[in-house]
């Protein structure tokens, strides 16, 4: 296993689907590391070819997008079956030190080398950046690197668990940069980090006609957003006509945001929700939605998240300034700690810059004690967020 570098779900998909992709057709690949040193993949690969045999060694595949060098397993396969492969290759893996692994979606994978594997090339659901210098690319990467480098720490000390993962993702609004792509296309339990998804599909509804947003519904709406009331989000779940009319909306109308989201069960009455996912980039491209107006609802979810509620990007993070403005919503069970929001710093020059920060951790096994499980992870992106705080003002010149 190599350097800090290892196990990073990176700007992977800056050329995403802008159309819904038909259910029927999506395969699934398996990702295993991501790092922007080509010979420390091409080394990870010999690892995980040693130890999976020459079955899986020939096809792995060590592929490129962007300053990123990626090792998957091309099979294509349907979401049961590559989980199953998933779990077994993360079991044997992890037996020999390595890294848990990661289904990925298909996608038109570049191999290192400038040749292609085949597929349909997809347009980018992004907007055009503009190219880098190499100091801005020192910055990123940078950030990005004492994120690596704490996590790192945090599991080499025994702190993070050997089942459990994290994902991380920072945007800064005003270089449309994106400074932090740790995992953010894996998809991860979603916990009440998806309530906010539920309100966008709730007025889409009402943007048609079809729902009234009232003082009964609005009531509803503030419990779920301000205080996670799980029975408030059934309650919306049901106008919008039960969990997968949620999931169709969301893939219908806004498939460039909502693509690795399932949404698949009401709010169980003991909060022990499993079963709905969704990837930090998810996450990533929802807040960015949300704060260009480019979703309906956008200005009343903003609200909602801006609401006086509990945080772990904020409070306890002595780092970030009092007056910040935080957009936010957490979600916990015993198997996820996470939090994803954007903070609106205020610079030495009484300028705003806001930026998006996701963290999530998630753990295999439901912990057994979840109130200090929760409190230590939650520290945990508290401590991210004091890095991102420093790093995302260090791209103003410490404005």
């Amino acid at each position: 296993m190599f350097s800090k570098h290892y196990n990073i779900l990176a700007a992977l998909l800056l050329s995403l689907l802008m159309s819904p992709p038909a259910v029927a057709a999506q395969g699934y690949d398996i990702s295993y590391v991501w790092s922007r040193n080509l010979s420390s993949v091409k080394d990870y690969r010999d690892q995980v070819a040693n130890i999976l045999g020459p079955s899986v060694a020939r096809h792995l595949k060590v592929v490129t997008k962007g300053d990123l060098y990626g090792l998957i397993y091309r099979r294509n396969g349907n979401n049961e079956s590559t989980t199953r492969v998933v779990k077994s290759h993360t079991k044997l893996l992890r037996a020999r030190g390595l890294d848990a692994v990661s289904p990925i979606k298909t996608r038109n994978w570049q191999l290192a080398g400038n040749a292609t594997l085949p597929q349909k090339i997809e347009p980018s659901g992004k907007p055009v950046k503009a190219v880098k210098t190499v100091s801005q690319r020192k910055q990123i990467q940078d950030l990005e690197t004492a994120v690596e480098a704490y996590i790192g720490e945090l599991r080499r000390s025994g702190k993070i668990a050997r089942d459990e993962r994290t994902g991380w993702s920072v945007f800064d609004f005003t270089t449309g940069k994106k400074l932090v792509t740790i995992n953010e296309d894996t998809q991860f339990q979603a916990a009440s980090l998806v309530k906010p998804f539920i309100a966008a599909a709730f007025f889409h509804k009402v943007k048609q006609g079809k729902l009234v947003y009232g003082p009964k519904s609005r009531r509803h709406m503030q419990r779920m957003i301000q205080h996670s009331n799980n029975p408030s989000t059934n309650w919306v779940i049901r106008q919008v006509g039960g969990p997968k009319r949620v999931q169709r909306i969301l893939e219908k109308h806004y498939p460039a945001i909502f693509q690795d989201t399932l949404l698949v069960e009401y709010i169980p009455a003991n909060g022990r929700t499993y079963k709905n996912r969704a990837s930090v980039h998810d996450y990533s491209r929802f807040l960015y939605a949300v704060w260009n107006k480019k979703i309906a609802g956008a200005r009343e979810i903003k609200r909602l998240m801006a609401l006086p509620s509990s945080d772990r990007i904020y409070t306890g993070v002595p780092e970030v300034p009092k007056g910040t403005r935080v957009y936010n919503k957490t979600g916990s069970t015993a198997r996820v700690c996470g939090d994803m929001g954007i903070l609106s710093v205020k610079g030495a020059d009484g300028k705003r810059y806001p930026y998006i920060l996701i963290g999530i951790i998630e753990k295999q096994r439901s912990a057994q004690n979840y109130t200090s499980w929760i409190r230590s992870r939650s520290e945990i992106i508290r401590n991210v967020s004091a890095i991102v705080y420093k790093g995302v003002i260090a791209q103003h010149n410490g404005a």
